[in-house]
C-alpha cells in the first residue's frame, strides 16, 4: 500500500502521511509491540523504583512511588494473574460477544440484503455525516461503537463503490475521536467523570456539587462539529489519499449492490419485523424507569441522573448482551425466511466462522492486556501525569492559555493511559482544584479534559479497541499496519484537537451554558 500510494500524491501533506505510514508500519507486529513496550516497562520500573519523587499520588496522598517490576514478588505476581489479565481484559468479551451475533447477521446474509436496501434510498454524498453521527450516537451504548460501527462503516463504504479504508476513518472519528460528543442522548461518561470532578473539587471546597450534566450543551454542540470535521476530512483529505491504494482482502463476502431477490426481501421483511419484536419487548421492560429492573438502585445513582443511563445500571452493563441479540434474532429469521440456512447447524457454523475472523485480534489482545498490567502496576502512568499537571501548574499562563494547556496535557496523558475515567481521576485531582483557585470552575475544566482526552484516541495504540481497528483495516487491505491506522487518523485528531478548543474557547468568550447548572467561573474560598 504505502509504495505506490508515495508515489502517486503529491502535496507536503500526503508526503508526510506517506512517511508517518511506512515507519509505523516498519515497527514490529502490534502483537510483539506490545510484548516489547511491556519489557521497556519493566526495566523502566527497575530503573526507577529507587528514584525518591516529590509527586504525591492524588489517589492515596502519598509520594509516588515507582514499582519495580523486575522483583521477585512482582514477577510471581504478574506470572499468577496472567490468565486472569487476559480473561478479565474489558475489550476482549465485548469483541467476541458482539461479534456471535454479528457473525450469525452477517453469515446468513441479513446485514448484505440490509445494507443494499438502506444504500439504495441513501444519497451517496450523505454517507459520511451520516456515519459519523452513528458514531457519536453509539456512546449511548457504551463501547459497541468499536464493534458494530467501524467495521460497518466500511461495508457501506464498499458497497457504494467507496474506499472502505475510508469508511473504517470516519467511523472511527465519530466513535473514538467524537468519544466526548453526545448526540442529544447523554452517556455513561456524563456521570462518570462528573463524579471523579466533584470529588477533585471537593478537595479544596467541599460545599461544590456537579451536575452530572454540567457539559451537556456544550458536547451536544460538539457533535455538529465533529459531524463537519469528519465529513470534510473523510471526503476531501483521506478518501482522495486512498485512491491508488488497492482493495486486496477478500472480496467474495463483501457487499455488492444488487438489486435484492424475491427471497432476499421476503427475509429481509420478516427480520425486520423481528428486530422491532425485540426493540419492543425491551422498551416494555424499561417502560417505568423507577420499577424496571434493568434501573440501577437509588444508591448508585447521582442526582438529578436517569437511572437507566448510569454506568451502574444493569441496562448498560448489558448493552454487549442486547447487541448479540438484536442481530442474531433478525439474522436466524432471514437465515430461514430467505433459505440461507436450514437448520440450526448453519447458525452455528456462522458463529464458528465470525470466531475464526478473530485469532489474530485475540493473539493481539493478549499481549495488550499484559503491557496494560504492567503500565499500570508500575505507578509511571501516574508519575507521567502528576508531573505534566504540575509543569503546566509552574509556567503560569493566563486563563485562556492554562485551558488550552489542560486541552492538550490531556491529549498527550491520553496516549500513555487508556481509559478516560482513570486519566481524569489520576489529572483532575490536581488540575480541577489548581484552576479553581486561579478561578476556572470544574465544570470548564471537565470540558477542557473531555477535549484533549476524545482527540487523540484516535492515534494512541494503547487504545485498547486500537488493535481491533487494524484487523479491520487488514480485511480490506491485507498489509495495513499501525503506521496505516495512524496515518488514516492523524488529520482528524489534529484538526479536531486545534478547531474544537477553539470551540470551546468561543463557548466561554460568549458565555454559553456548558451544561445544566454549570458555571465558567469559580470565587475561590478564603
Amino acid at each position: 500500500m504505502s509504495e505506490q500510494t508515495a508515489a502517486n500524491n503529491n502535496g507536503w501533506m500526503n508526503r508526510a502521511l506517506n512517511t508517518i505510514e511506512v515507519v509505523g508500519n516498519k515497527l514490529p507486529d502490534p502483537a510483539v509491540l506490545f510484548a516489547l513496550l511491556m519489557v521497556i516497562v519493566w526495566v523502566t520500573s527497575w530503573l526507577l523504583s529507587g528514584v525518591s519523587f516529590d509527586e504525591l499520588d492524588p489517589r492515596s496522598g502519598q509520594q509516588i512511588a515507582i514499582v519495580n517490576l523486575l522483583s521477585g514478588e512482582a514477577l510471581t505476581n504478574f506470572t499468577s494473574n496472567i490468565v486472569n489479565t487476559f480473561v478479565t481484559f474489558p475489550p476482549l468479551g465485548v469483541v467476541l460477544v458482539a461479534m456471535l451475533g454479528l457473525g450469525v447477521a452477517e453469515y446468513t446474509g441479513f446485514i448484505n440484503a440490509g445494507l443494499r436496501s438502506i444504500l439504495s434510498v441513501t444519497p451517496k454524498m450523505l454517507l459520511t455525516p451520516v456515519l459519523v453521527a452513528v458514531g457519536v450516537l453509539s456512546h449511548v451504548a457504551v463501547d459497541a461503537g468499536y464493534v458494530l460501527v467501524v467495521p460497518l462503516g466500511a461495508v457501506i463504504f464498499y458497497a457504494a463503490g467507496r474506499h472502505p479504508l475510508a469508511g473504517i476513518a470516519a467511523a472511527f472519528a465519530g466513535v473514538s475521536g467524537g468519544f466526548s460528543a453526545t448526540f442529544f442522548v447523554p452517556s455513561s461518561l456524563d456521570p462518570l467523570l462528573a463524579g471523579l470532578t466533584q470529588t477533585s473539587a471537593q478537595i479544596l471546597d467541599p460545599s461544590v456539587t456537579i451536575n452530572p450534566l454540567n457539559n451537556y450543551f456544550f458536547t451536544t454542540a460538539s457533535t455538529f462539529l465533529i459531524i463537519v470535521i469528519g465529513w470534510v476530512l473523510t471526503d476531501k483529505v483521506i478518501e482522495p489519499r486512498l485512491k491508488t491504494t488497492k482493495v486486496d482482502g477478500d472480496t467474495s463476502q463483501m457487499v455488492t449492490m444488487e438489486a435484492l431477490s424475491p427471497n432476499e426481501s421476503r427475509g429481509l421483511r420478516a427480520a425486520g419485523l423481528s428486530m422491532l419484536a425485540v426493540i419492543a419487548l425491551l422498551a416494555l421492560s424499561i417502560v417505568v424507569p423507577e420499577q424496571t429492573p434493568w434501573a440501577a438502585k437509588p444508591e448508585e445513582v447521582l442526582a438529578g441522573v436517569n437511572p437507566l443511563l448510569t454506568a451502574a445500571a444493569p441496562l448498560m452493563k448489558s448493552i454487549v448482551t442486547i447487541i448479540f441479540v438484536f442481530f442474531l434474532v433478525p439474522g436466524i429469521v432471514y437465515g430461514y425466511v430467505s433459505g440461507s440456512v436450514k437448520n440450526h447447524r448453519d447458525v452455528v457454523k456462522g458463529m464458528s466462522h465470525a470466531m475464526s475472523g478473530m485469532g489474530y485480534y485475540i493473539v493481539m489482545a493478549f499481549f495488550c492486556a499484559l503491557f496494560l498490567y504492567a503500565f499500570n502496576q508500575s505507578n509511571l502512568g501516574v508519575l507521567l501525569a502528576v508531573k505534566g499537571a504540575n509543569a503546566l501548574k509552574a509556567m503560569g499562563l493566563p486563563l485562556s492559555m492554562t485551558l488550552v494547556g489542560i486541552v492538550f496535557l490531556s491529549g498527550f496523558v491520553n496516549l500513555v493511559v487508556g481509559s478516560a475515567s482513570a486519566k481524569w481521576a489520576l489529572i483532575g485531582a490536581i488540575m480541577v482544584p489548581m484552576l479553581m483557585e486561579l478561578g476556572i470552575s470544574p465544570d470548564l475544566t471537565q470540558a477542557a479534559y473531555r477535549v484533549g482526552d476524545s482527540s487523540t484516541n484516535i492515534i494512541t495504540p494503547l487504545l485498547p479497541y486500537f488493535p481491533l481497528i487494524v484487523v479491520f483495516c487488514q480485511k480490506y487491505v491485507k498489509n495495513s499496519g499501525i503506521g496505516t491506522l495512524v496515518a488514516l487518523m492523524l488529520p482528524f485528531s489534529v484538526v479536531m484537537l486545534v478547531l474544537w478548543t477553539a470551540f470551546l474557547l468561543g463557548f466561554w468568550a460568549l458565555d454559553l451554558p456548558l451544561g445544566f447548572g454549570s458555571t465558567y467561573e469559580y470565587v475561590p474560598v478564603r
